[in-house]
């Protein structure tokens, strides 16, 4: 039998965005593209993106964690995931903060009420090997990309950074009037992208405001994205359209990006529990290989 066979995992979201938080602290598995896979076939483990907890490997953390994105990548950070493995992490304890580790680096996160944690995420990354790009290029504030709009202006020159994964950034007047599962899909496949790219819309209404729609690569057009949402706020401020700490608004409702003097963007958001169940070992019939 499947070693993931009856465990229990936890169906959250943090806005809207599909997570599942399973916990494989004390077991050596490592979950496997194909099981990613499986596991978001299941119905009610369906995910945008799956949070695997495993035992802490740096000195001071509460676990490591993989992510993977509903096609069975993995991704290197998660913003809404990681307030959803905080809250499990803390649940039932007196503790306001709890640390964890991804590919991306270590993260301190902070309770601020029962729901509602801010996540250290720490600070933005704008070289072109480190975003990555495919390619070296001078400025990576206005990337060498463009894709024309029917009836609309066409994108370009979008914002490239890295928050743990890629980003390119569109700034637009409308992000409503964009076709964004028409055109995401091959902006996240561009060749400049070697490990694909999230990709969003950012409409800029006022200094403290921002709203956002994001192509989450690995997963398609999401409710939110906290990832997206600190590099999209990053990309706001370096351009002066924003101050320090902005409110970003996404389908899925609203979270907190404040931008510090020492480099490091936080993030603040709710968490919701919608149930707990156990993966059935039919699910991983087919994952074996």
């Amino acid at each position: 039998m499947n070693t993931l066979a009856n465990l229990p995992f936890l169906k959250m979201n943090g806005l809207g965005n599909e997570i599942i938080v399973l916990d494989l602290r004390g077991r050596s598995h490592i979950v496997t593209e194909r099981e990613a896979r499986a596991i978001g076939r299941f119905e009610r483990a369906r995910f945008e993106q799956l949070m695997v907890l495993h035992d802490p490997v740096s000195e001071g953390t509460d676990a490591f964690v993989r992510i993977y994105n509903a096609d069975g990548s993995e991704a290197g950070a998660c913003g809404n995931g990681t307030r959803c493995v905080a809250w499990a992490i803390l649940r039932g304890t007196d503790r306001r903060q709890a640390v964890v580790e991804t590919a991306a680096g270590v993260l301190a996160c902070t309770r601020q009420d029962d729901t509602v944690f801010t996540v250290d995420m720490g600070a933005p990354r704008f070289a072109w090997e480190d975003i990555p790009l495919a390619h070296p290029v001078t400025e990576t504030a206005a990337l060498p990309l463009h894709r024309e709009a029917e009836g609309l202006p066409a994108l370009e020159k979008p914002f490239g950074v890295s928050m743990g994964n890629p980003h390119a950034i569109f700034f637009v007047s409308d992000a409503a009037a964009y076709d964004l599962t028409a055109i995401g899909p091959s902006l996240e496949h561009d060749p400049l992208f070697p490990e694909r790219a999230n990709i969003s819309l950012a409409q800029v209404l006022d200094s403290g405001h921002l709203l956002l729609r994001v192509w989450e690569r690995g997963a398609g057009e999401t409710r939110a994205c906290g990832s997206g949402a600190c590099a999209a706020a990053v990309a706001a401020m370096a351009r002066g359209l924003a101050g320090r700490r902005l409110e970003v608004q996404l389908p899925g409702g609203a979270l907190t990006i404040e931008w510090r003097d020492d480099g490091h963007v936080l993030m603040t958001g709710p968490t919701e529990l919608e149930w707990a169940d156990s993966l059935p070992p039919a699910l991983f019939q087919d994952a074996a290989a």
